[in-house]
């Protein structure tokens, strides 16, 4: 590589041990994790959706990293999938409420669990850098995707700074629960106050910069958007594990 050149995040992430994703850009992470989406609505009945997720579990090695890490990942997906499951059973009219519970949340875990662990690998300003140079996306499009994308990583800074401005001018929480659930709504509505004034400003700062303007279309990048090997590799076993439910209901269409 040309000294001159800073590496890609993809680079410095391919010097260290670790999964396959490693190695990948974000496009094809972005790419399984939306066919996966697209498979899990093929699932039509319970065992369906159990033949899909044993095929990601046998496909984990390839994306997990640390096991801890992906387990906290996962945390909410799991609790999301047993309220559906629960909500199913309690409400649901289906003669069989157990296996129609089953088959709702194994649905959703098969719907999120890939793009759930394959996001925690993408890099914000890599993928900026992917979507204008290979997909020739507009670069205010990308530029603000990429901020948003990085003010994720602030946004629990900013809520301590929200929460604790208000705690000094005398606005703080009560004991009950009632007096909680106020001063977290209050929270969150100056945290969106802040949100929508820092998005004002980037807007300012792209539009001095001309990103608006007729040479954007000629603006440069910071990185180069290399597609390698591993990318394709990915692409590939994605596009296979996506396929999975449907291929499960035409082969037992009976069943």
């Amino acid at each position: 590589m040309d000294d001159t050149v800073p590496e890609t995040a993809a680079a410095r992430r391919s010097r260290g041990p670790g999964p396959l994703v490693r190695h990948c850009g974000p496009l094809p992470l972005l790419a399984v994790g939306l066919l996966c989406t697209l498979g899990a609505f093929a699932v039509d009945a319970w065992w369906q959706a159990a033949g899909a997720l044993a095929v990601q579990a046998l496909c984990l090695p390839l994306v997990v990293a640390d096991v801890r890490v992906a387990a906290r990942r996962l945390l909410p997906l799991g609790i999301a999938a047993l309220s559906v499951g629960w909500s199913t059973v309690l409400a649901g009219d289906s003669p069989e409420p157990l296996w129609t519970a089953l088959a709702a949340a194994l649905r959703l875990v098969v719907l999120v669990l890939p793009g759930s662990l394959l996001l925690g690998w993408i890099d914000p300003a890599e993928a900026g850098d992917h979507l204008a140079q290979r997909l020739r996306l507009p670069a205010r499009v990308v530029v603000a995707a990429v901020v948003a994308l990085g003010r994720l990583d602030s946004l629990a800074d900013s809520w301590e700074q929200v929460a604790a401005a208000r705690r000094v001018r005398g606005f703080g929480p009560g004991r009950g629960p009632v007096s909680r659930l106020r001063w977290a709504a209050s929270t969150s509505f100056g945290l969106l106050v802040d949100a929508v004034r820092r998005a004002g400003r980037v807007s300012v700062a792209m539009d001095a910069r001309g990103f608006a303007g007729a040479t954007a279309a000629r603006r440069s990048w910071a990185l180069p958007a290399p597609w390698r090997r591993a990318d394709t590799v990915l692409l590939v076993v994605g596009a296979l594990v996506a396929a999975v439910p449907l291929l499960l209901r035409l082969a037992f269409p009976a069943a």
